[in-house]
């Protein structure tokens, strides 16, 4: 198998009797534990309106990681466009790399502005990749939206009146000015300080095969696939962004990182009753309430349960790898076999953050003694 980097996504996950700040301190915690175990990279995510996810701002997020640690690759797994500019985007990023250079990845994503068109209606369709990695039936989002707290969210995080700018118009415009190369049709220039020519990596991440993999492709970008987030898609997604790949100054092949939902733990059990709060932490976001504060095992069991509701979270309850440090090695190493991923990136949320940083620390452990480096080339 070839040499396969872990890195860490992080939503900063709010506990249930614990506040924004806990959830704060423990990641920058856990980043500083992560550096110390070798992991590739360090994102946070984008989010808004969830009472149980503290990160509502990568790249505020970012300037106090970076504070805290020395030298592991921090970055946004996304940044979401859809309500932003690029020239404020490069702007926050330049001024974090000012202090940090060469250290940041800016990963960025079209949520947030208008909904994406949808496409016609397929029929499900659940199984496994050829080497036996679960792939669930497609999960429709049209519930979400069509959600009022939705409709909600874009009306707050636009301005008035405001519209999104088309998605590879603004990819563009935020490539042209980290390189100093933005010009208007006039011919204007726009230079951004700090910012141009700042050491940042771009990254796309996309959820299918559609938009953000040929936006990505296209320009010769990294991308970034979400099994986490939607599995049944993973492989057209990292296929369609292979399909249009056109080799640039940044790279001469794809370059493909794609998520996976992780608890790790001494023994399968212990692992399964840690992540007990996973299907109705999933559940709050499905309905579009917004993630609930993480709960305790005794909480999660305690929590009204219906067929409806499992039916809602099947999918991702079936691609969370649970078990031991070996146990979801192999899944990840099957993951890594489907999608010939160049990297992973995990995410781990347990009710206690001691069991968290506990899990990440066995699977440095197990992915080690595998023989894999935790640099990416």
């Amino acid at each position: 198998m070839p040499d396969v980097p872990l890195g860490i996504l992080d939503l900063v996950p709010i506990s249930s009797g614990s506040t924004a700040a806990d959830a704060l301190r423990n990641s920058i915690d856990l980043a500083q534990r992560a550096e110390q175990l070798g992991y590739a990279r360090y994102w946070f995510a984008e989010h808004h309106l969830n009472p149980g996810v503290a990160g509502t701002s990568p790249a505020v997020v970012l300037a106090l990681t970076a504070a805290a640690t020395s030298r592991i690759r921090l970055g946004s797994g996304a940044v979401q466009l859809g309500h932003r500019t690029a020239l404020n985007t490069v702007e926050e990023f330049g001024l974090i790399d000012a202090l940090h250079p060469g250290r940041l990845d800016l990963g960025v994503g079209r949520s947030g502005g208008r909904p994406p068109a949808q496409p016609a209606a397929e029929p499900p369709v659940a199984g496994h990749a050829p080497n036996g990695l679960v792939i669930p039936p497609r999960f429709s989002f049209e519930r979400l939206l069509g959600s009022p707290r939705i409709a909600l969210q874009r009306k707050l995080l636009l301005l008035p009146g405001a519209e999104s700018q088309d998605y590879a118009e603004q990819i563009d415009d935020l490539l042209a000015l980290l390189a100093g190369t933005y010009r208007t049709p006039e011919g204007v220039e726009a230079h951004v300080v700090p910012g141009e020519g700042a050491e940042v990596e771009v990254w796309i991440l996309g959820s299918s095969g559609g938009t953000s993999a040929e936006v990505a492709g296209a320009r010769g970008l990294r991308f970034a696939a979400n099994y986490h987030v939607s599995p049944a898609t993973v492989l057209e997604a990292v296929d369609g962004y292979r399909s249009f790949f056109q080799p640039s100054d940044v790279l001469d092949k794809p370059y493909v990182s794609v998520s996976a939902d992780v608890v790790v733990a001494e023994d399968e059990a212990t692992a399964r009753e840690l992540a007990t709060g996973y299907g109705p932490w999933v559940r709050s976001i499905r309905t579009a309430e917004g993630a609930i504060e993480f709960p305790t095992p005794d909480e999660a069991r305690a929590h009204p349960w219906t067929e409806a509701d499992q039916e809602l979270v099947q999918d991702r309850l079936d691609t969370q790898f649970v078990g031991s440090p070996a146990q979801v090695a192999d899944r990840l190493e099957q993951l890594q076999e489907a999608t010939e991923a160049d990297e992973l990136l995990i995410t781990t949320i347990t009710h206690d953050h001691t069991d968290r940083v506990r899990s990440y620390e066995l699977l440095a452990a197990e992915w080690r003694r595998r023989g894999h480096s935790f640099q990416p080339s």
